[in-house]
């Protein structure tokens, strides 16, 4: 291999960590925001059962006002009642104190159906109240470790950009102008492609037999004739204990 291509081979390997540090440092910040989001409609939820609950407790108050005032108008009607002087005016009496009851059996069964759609409500608010606060320390945990975690990867970043810039300055400037062009182009940022059988190992072109002879020699920088990638060939493992036995 070419000693400059197996620096831009090195490049090429600290860009890739450089993309995934840059990516995950870009992401973190998502993340939080999709949890917080979460955490924010079940606020929402609790709030509006909340103002469901306080709605029906004044409904009940409402119902209790007005049986009380039924109650206050029977007892008046019957005060009234005992100056009837005729059937037909006992009568009216009677009918109205009648709806009267009729009304304070209404506010009762109405009260009711409040009294049982509200310690359903309660225990809604109960279970979300205890639920969120548990969520709450969840995503207050989880923005520690992300706060710390992007530390991490800044700090990273750091070291792998000084890291970078110490490989650039050791390769020529024209194989480096080369390398910098097509690690914008490629969308993959694959600049450097191994050769697999006697193909690109990007683009699975066939390499032809005498440029596979040029690289095998190894003298020149050579690109791959179709998507321009600059290649190499793998080294072959070296067999340490036919070495040693030799």
């Amino acid at each position: 291999m070419h000693p400059d291509v197996g620096k831009a081979l090195h490049l090429q390997e600290v860009d890739r960590t450089i993309s995934d540090l840059r990516g995950e440092i870009a992401s973190l910040p998502k993340h939080i925001a999709e949890i917080e989001k979460a955490l924010g409609s079940h606020l929402k939820k609790l709030e509006v059962d909340k103002a469901a609950l306080a709605a029906n407790q004044l409904d009940r108050k409402k119902l209790e006002g007005e049986g009380k005032d039924q109650q206050q108008k029977i007892s008046k009607l019957k005060d009234q009642m005992l100056g009837a002087k005729t059937n037909e005016q006992y009568r009216a009496f009677q009918k109205e104190i009648d709806f009267c009851e009729a009304a304070i059996r209404k506010c009762d069964d109405q009260g009711l159906q409040l009294m049982e759609a509200a310690e359903a409500l309660a225990q809604n608010v109960r279970a979300a109240e205890v639920s969120l606060a548990e969520e709450k320390r969840v995503v207050e945990a989880r923005k520690k470790e992300v706060a710390a975690q992007t530390a991490r990867d800044k700090t990273d970043l750091a070291r792998f950009l000084a890291e970078r810039a110490s490989i650039a300055a050791s390769i020529t400037k024209p194989l480096l102008a080369t390398y910098e062009r097509l690690h914008k182009r490629m969308p993959d940022g694959k600049v450097v492609a191994k050769v697999v059988d006697s193909s690109c190992g990007s683009c699975n072109m066939m390499i032809r037999p005498q440029y596979m002879a040029d690289l095998k020699l190894g003298p020149d920088v050579l690109a791959c004739e179709n998507c321009r990638r600059i290649l190499y060939i793998e080294a072959p493992p070296v067999d340490v204990e036919a070495q040693m036995n030799d």
